[in-house]
């Protein structure tokens, strides 16, 4: 009905076309308009234009999503109209002519025509695209639209002025424009909203704006704003002391009339401008994709993301096993709710090996993440037997479950606290790495089929922002109770990754490892986590973000280095070689050399100490586990000739 009621209103314009053009050309037609010719001319008319309108595609269009090329349509149609009808005209007049017919009148007729059928339309778009009536609807309703500043580039603002005026119901307002380009025009206007500022004078209009009168709400920023703006830190501080929330443009959840922004929240990870990884989505969805996937402290920040992750990228099931009934509990409100049916639980130690050997046989899993550890490095000095129960022992039970069962692949989230440890966390996280190292060089078959043929990695990587735990969560509490924000040493330094890279880094890894034959993979990979960051950068930055002064409305106090605790993490030791691979971001160490038999060995004196509860006897067998190690890494590195190792 709707197409119907345009046709016949175009074959109705442009009748008004004919009757305007002989009016205003002040022309005097020899014929009766109302005669049996005249009737005909006006239907042979209605005829040609409805065939030509058809046949341009003038009625394929959806008119509320009109643009230039549409309009040049139908400039295109009446310009081959005026000229088919001119056309006939030649032809008639050489048969009969008809006085006060001339080219004047098709001239007339095609501005006419074209005015008078691009109206409507032209109207319509001007309507459904929330610029007038709209607006001005809204003028009475701006008490609650938020008013807001954009700051990014012309071409990204264009865009959401259109989509902030089209949303329903309305969220936010621009009311100016902070242009990042140095050459944009300063007070012209974009749909009506002007330019306010450009470089370098961004920060003190945006300061005019918080100490001013004007109302202000929300200060959005566009897309990669923090690569490109040196300025974006205080910016961002500057909006929040004055109250002004500061989200970031992402992208459009959907398109059309009710077009919405997804605005994400300006988190410390941004602030810091460490630039993100980009995943290949279809490389790790083809390895997890239809696979059963077990998750061992899958209730953590990072097991928590792996579950989350593997069920997006369509795993078959995963199954998380952990200790801590109240994590279960939050992760099922993290999953989303349509995953839950492919999402299963257990309650676990992952250091009992009757569970875990019931649990993966009962599920029958095709990869193992093994997330689940104790990470805190000071009070794991303290509580040295839990974390060799469950950093070492809890990843010998799986490690050897997951081979006697028949797992395809086994992952071990390791740390760069492993690298050259001096705390209970670093040997105990070194001590995993050796189990899976060894397990991974063992040949199938060997030891009474404990390796199987099960592939054994570890993944290595530093800090993820926001997990349990880590200095960003200890930070944003101190903050908020007022202070003091408290560091360790103001020479500190750490790497840093957000918990979605890391997760996907993982992923990427152990496809990588499962691509590859035995003998040419590695025990251990490592990710690439950029430059370390000072600690002290951290702690000021996250309270510029909340809108205070560091030392002045938020003190820092620095307490001393704490017992286990380093300055400066590295990420591989003097002895472990880096190998390039294909993939962005991720290492193989190809010199991480440990035998089997050496760490079965060790591993049965440090039982003997755990019973004896000796804790300098435990922590002396992961030592020189580590060192017995590194020798024979050094004495296997010599023995290669320069040109092979070179080579490598």
């Amino acid at each position: 009905m709707r197409r119907g009621f345009i046709m016949v209103q175009d074959v109705v314009m442009v009748l008004i076309a004919v009757a305007l053009s002989l009016v205003l050309s002040r022309s005097n037609l020899s014929f009766d308009a109302l005669s049996s010719a005249g009737l005909l001319t006006w239907a042979s008319i209605v005829l040609i234009s409805h065939l030509l309108f058809r046949s341009c595609g003038l009625y394929t269009t959806v008119w509320r999503f009109a643009s230039t090329p549409d309009f040049f349509n139908i400039l295109k149609s009446c310009a081959i109209l005026t000229c088919a009808l001119y056309a006939v005209s030649l032809v008639v007049r050489f048969f009969e002519p008809v006085a006060g017919l001339n080219e004047r009148q098709f001239i007339v007729f095609f501005l006419v025509s074209f005015t008078i059928i691009s109206a409507p339309r032209l109207f319509y778009r001007f309507l459904r695209d929330g610029a007038s009536w709209g607006i001005l609807n809204r003028k009475t309703d701006r008490a609650r639209t938020k008013q807001a500043l954009f700051v990014g580039r012309l071409g990204e603002a264009d865009l959401i002025i259109r989509f902030t005026r089209t949303a329903e119901p309305a969220d936010h307002s621009i009311a100016g424009i902070m242009a990042t380009e140095r050459d944009a025009p300063l007070g012209t206007r974009i749909q009506g909203v002007p330019v306010v500022a450009t470089r370098p004078r961004l920060i003190d209009v945006l300061e005019d704006y918080t100490s001013g009168t004007q109302s202000l709400d929300l200060l959005i920023f566009g897309s990669g704003a923090e690569h490109e703006i040196e300025e974006y830190s205080e910016l961002v501080r500057v909006a929040r002391h004055g109250d002004i929330a500061v989200v970031q443009f992402s992208g459009l959840s959907q398109l059309g009339q009710e077009g919405k922004l997804v605005l994400d929240a300006v988190e410390m990870e941004t602030i810091l401008r460490r630039p993100t990884v980009p995943s290949d989505i279809e490389r790790i969805g083809a390895f997890v994709g239809g696979k059963r996937v077990l998750v061992t402290g899958g209730a953590g920040s990072i097991g928590r993301t792996l579950v989350k992750r593997s069920l997006e990228l369509g795993a078959e099931a995963v199954l998380v096993a952990d200790n801590s009934e109240f994590g279960i509990f939050q992760l099922s409100q993290y999953v989303d709710e349509k995953d839950h049916d492919r999402l299963k639980v257990r309650i676990v130690d992952v250091a009992d090996r009757r569970q875990m050997t019931r649990v993966v046989t009962e599920f029958k899993p095709d990869i193992i993440f093994h997330a689940a550890a104790l990470k805190h490095v000071p009070l794991l000095e303290e509580n040295w037997e839990s974390a060799i129960q469950t950093n070492v022992f809890g990843t010998l039970v799986c490690a050897e479950v997951a081979a006697k069962c028949g797992v395809a692949q086994f992952v071990l989230v390791s740390s760069d606290k492993a690298v050259d440890p001096t705390s209970v966390l670093g040997m105990t996280k070194r001590a995993a790495e050796q189990i899976v190292s060894g397990l991974h060089g063992m040949p199938a078959g060997e030891a009474g089929g404990r390796r199987a043929a099960t592939k054994f990695i570890a993944v290595r990587f530093g800090n993820v922002f926001g997990s349990n735990g880590s200095v960003a969560t200890i930070f944003q509490a101190q903050i908020e109770a007022g202070g003091p924000v408290t560091i360790t040493d103001r020479r500190m330094t750490r790497y840093f990754m957000t918990v979605a890279e890391a997760v996907d880094l993982v992923i990427m890894s152990a496809a990588d490892a499962a691509s590859r034959p035995a003998g040419q993979d590695y025990a251990v990979y490592m990710l690439d986590m950029g430059k370390p960051v000072p600690i002290l950068e951290v702690a000021e930055t996250m309270i510029r973000m909340s809108g205070k002064s560091p030392y002045t409305d938020i003190p820092i106090r620095f307490t001393g280095i704490r017992p286990g605790e380093k300055l400066h993490e590295t990420l591989h030791g003097e002895d472990e070689e880096l190998v390039e691979l294909s993939i962005s971001k991720i290492f193989g160490l190809s010199t991480d050399v440990v035998q089997w038999s050496d760490v079965h060995a060790a591993l049965a004196a440090l039982q003997q100490s755990m019973k004896s509860q000796d804790k300098a006897a435990s922590l002396a067998v992961l030592a020189d586990l580590d060192r017995a190690t590194k020798a024979r890494t050094t004495v296997s590195q010599d023995m290669i000739p320069k040109a092979a190792g070179q080579a490598s």
